[in-house]
């Protein structure tokens, strides 16, 4: 269930970046474009999640 909230969210945000970006540079909003980069950017999220260490609870003497 998680991979599925973290790729509808990066689909919606990268979705509407695509558009307000084309939108200010005069381009038309190409949906394809915007739907192959959020798949890029939700698996780089997720090599990126696995990377990162966990923090260790630090011990109490």
């Amino acid at each position: 269930m998680t991979y599925f909230w973290t790729f509808f969210w990066t689909f919606l945000l990268t979705h509407m970046m695509a558009y307000v970006v084309s939108s200010m540079n005069g381009v038309p909003y190409e949906f394809m474009t915007a739907t192959i980069i959020s798949v890029i950017v939700t698996v780089l999220l997720f090599i990126l999640g696995t990377i990162i260490p966990k923090p260790q609870p630090a011990e109490h003497h």
